[in-house]
């Protein structure tokens, strides 16, 4: 195990090295001129010039690469070219809002998705099973932006449940009020990706019901239903980790569409801001800091997966 955590580390730290390297150079293609930006439209070739050899940005890119991954290995995701606010600063405060966001878009995303994805499995060829594989269908091909607007209308227009936008500016300080403000939010991509986590979570458990235990389990006694629920569907559980795993980079990409919905303060609406106004080292902290995240996840649903599941240890 240690063995193999080890290499599954190696890889991560690749992957890291890889996108830090794709991020860099993507993000120089991008037309734009940040020092431009910042000196504004009357300041002179010389002044911008002068600016852009203060901002180091004049200096090959190799140089500025090495730069910021020396920068990145000491902790410091660097300083924003046009703010000059700590970039780290800034993620750990915005994460404050994605962070709790995230994790309530997959919890609700786990309990809308496994227990109808196993019914729906249980009741294959009745009303109810059919119903809620054709709902299913149905949300998982609503997009995220429709979903979250007909919410607003629900919960905040019509029943005036929910606050429609926004975040108290106190944040946590508020804990009442900042949990209803990630309410719909979370609803919304919960929803979305509960929908499409419970079609594989039906298909799993109907694969399930097809093996050879579960079948050998039905011819000692018990019913179809019992033997799927005891021996059936604990072995689904390991397949569904994994989809977890997966589930978590199309959570992230959610919340940087629902951050702009509903005006919250997270990073995936700083992001957006800073695409726009070119700020480069911000950009690229923060993207690599996403992605990171979704590699460390895989990392860790990796080890989860080879710790729990006894076949993978007798390979190895």
């Amino acid at each position: 195990m240690i063995r193999y955590a080890l290499v599954r580390g190696a890889l991560l730290i690749a992957g890291l090295l890889v996108a830090s390297v794709l991020i860099f150079l993507t993000l120089r293609v991008f037309p734009g001129d940040v020092a431009q930006l910042i000196a504004g439209t009357q300041a002179s070739p010389d002044e911008v010039a002068a600016l852009r050899e203060s901002l180091g940005l004049d200096r090959p890119l190799l140089a500025q690469y090495v730069e910021w991954i020396g920068g990145l290995l000491r902790g410091d995701l660097g300083t924003s070219l046009l703010s000059g606010a700590s970039v780290g600063e800034e993620i750990v405060l915005k994460a404050q809002v994605t962070v709790p966001l995230g994790l309530m878009s997959l919890l609700i995303a786990v309990l809308i998705a496994v227990p109808f994805g196993i019914l729906s499995a249980l009741r294959r060829g009745r009303p109810g099973g059919t119903a809620l594989s054709v709902g299913a269908q149905a949300l998982a091909a609503v997009p995220v932006v429709w979903a979250g607007m007909m919410l607003i209308v629900v919960f905040s227009v019509w029943l005036g449940w929910l606050p429609p936008q926004g975040f108290p500016r106190t944040g946590w300080a508020t804990p009442g009020t900042a949990f209803q403000s990630l309410i719909l939010p979370a609803l919304t991509i919960g929803v979305v990706e509960g929908a499409m986590l419970l079609r594989f979570v039906r298909s799993a458990t109907l694969q399930a019901a097809g093996q050879d235990f579960v079948r050998t389990a039905a011819a000692k006694g018990l019913t179809r239903t019992s033997a799927l629920i005891r021996h059936g569907i604990p072995a689904v559980g390991l397949s569904i980790v994994t989809v977890l795993g997966l589930q978590v980079a199309g959570i992230i990409v959610g919340s940087v569409v629902i951050e702009q919905l509903f005006t919250l303060p997270g990073i995936g609406r700083m992001l957006v801001a800073d695409v726009g106004a070119r700020d480069l080292i911000k950009v690229q902290s923060e993207l690599l800091v996403l992605t990171g995240f979704v590699l460390v996840v895989g990392f860790l649903v990796d080890l989860l997966h080879r710790a729990i599941d006894p076949r993978q240890r007798e390979a190895a």
